[in-house]
């Protein structure tokens, strides 16, 4: 992937993010773009309430990684590098 490639879907992924986080911040949560690997896969931090909700991997897989894959069909996944800290 060229860099200009790799930019383009950063600002994709960017903007997929802008539009899912009010709906993370009426409930007292937010998400950081952190990331995208080689393979795709884009790396996120849940911030707020959603980095201790119980609820935070649905919300992640059913929400923000299905999201993600609509209006990006090459992003393979989405993984939160805060999960493992609950």
């Amino acid at each position: 992937m060229t860099n200009d490639q790799n930019a383009d879907l950063i600002r994709r992924v960017e903007g997929v993010i802008d539009q899912i986080r009010p709906y993370l911040q009426a409930d007292g949560g937010n998400i950081r773009f952190v990331d995208i690997t080689e393979e795709n896969v884009v790396n996120v931090e849940l911030l707020g309430a959603c980095g201790s909700c119980p609820m935070s991997t649905m919300t992640l897989k059913a929400g923000v990684e299905q999201a993600m894959k609509k209006a990006i069909p090459e992003v393979k996944s989405v993984e939160a590098i805060n999960m493992n800290m609950q």
